[in-house]
Formats: C-alpha cells, structure tokens, sequence
C-alpha cells in the first residue's frame, strides 16, 4: 500500500518487525513532494522510533487475522471483548490499549481486534461514535445563524467544538480521528 494510506492505529511491517502508527502527519511543502513524518512503536519492544515516508512510497502492512468484538465491560485494570463469532471472552489489558482509544471505547461498541500468531496486536474502533453533551454553553435565540464553533465537553471528558445549536443533553456524532463533531444523532 502507498505510505498516504497510512492511518493512526494501523500495524505495519518494518524491517521485520511489527510497528504500530501512534502519530502521522502530512506535510506538503512549497516546493517538493508531499511527505508523511510519522512516529511508529515496536510492539514487541516498546521502543518508539521516527520515519519519513514520501507520500508514492510503498509501505507493507502486516497480515494480521481481524475479528469483530464487543466491547462488553471493565473488570479492574482489564477490558473484556465478546469475539461476535465464537462468543469467546477476550480480556485485554489497559495499559496494550492506547490512551486515544480508550476515552471512546463505550459499552456495545463494535470493535476489531487484530491477532498475529494468536496473540492480540491492535485494536481497531469505528471510524465515529455517538456521544453525550456533558457541558456546554447554553443556546442564545439569534445566534443559529453563526458559523462559529463553541466548546463543549462530551460525556466521556473529551472537549469538541459543536455548532451554537447543541446543547447540554444532545447526542452527537463525533469523528474519532481528529475528535470532530459531525452531526446531531438522529
């Protein structure tokens, strides 16, 4: 696959060695090739490292075995999963899931979980989730009309910008990548 493909999460090959994105941005200079520095994480050793692709260089993601699960509940520092085929408990600890993900793991969640050789490499989220407006302030009549963003906590502590509309209560659609507002739930 093309290094523009990469995304946050994503396990690939390098060198041998499995490594999962935790950071990646792009860059496009003024003169030049786009390019995508992105920081990447061992996942046998821990070690992180840096690497620049070009945006037309191939990079080779690992073939991992992928599986739909629920994310059913927290049993102390562990999260246990529902594998949606074989209805098999999948406990994963906290600290193998990144800090990212977890503010938006919520009950029932669909997730994918990745297997390499058996064992757990990543964990996949949906690409949006619907969340509660925990805090924000309150709607003024006239101002609908503005396109300005205001700040809002969601239930789960993440801060947002949504539309003037939204209020304290609503469900919304929140991009989990870049943590966007989207739309009001329906």
């Amino acid at each position: 696959m093309k290094a523009n493909e990469i995304s946050i999460g994503m396990i690939l090959n390098i060198d041998n060695n499995l490594c999962r994105v935790v950071k990646k941005e792009h860059v496009k200079p003024g003169k030049g090739g786009a390019y995508f520095p992105t920081e990447l994480k061992d996942i046998i050793n821990g070690t992180k490292f840096n690497i620049r692709f070009r945006s037309d260089e191939s990079v080779v993601r690992a073939i991992l075995d992928e599986k739909p699960c629920q994310f059913s509940y927290i049993d102390g520092n562990n999260y246990v999963f529902m594998d949606q085929e074989t209805f098999e408990q999948i406990e994963l600890p906290k600290d193998s899931i990144p800090e990212e993900q977890l503010v938006f793991l919520v009950e029932q969640m669909i997730v994918n979980i990745s297997f390499y050789d058996e064992k757990v490499i990543s964990l996949t989220l949906p690409q949006s989730v619907i969340l509660e407006v925990a805090d924000t302030q309150a709607v003024i009549k006239g101002q609908t009309a503005s396109s300005s963003y205001k700040p809002a906590t969601l239930s789960n502590g993440v801060s947002v910008d949504v539309p003037p509309h939204i209020g304290i209560g609503d469900k919304i659609v929140v991009k989990i990548e870049g943590c966007s507002y989207v739309e009001r739930a329906k």
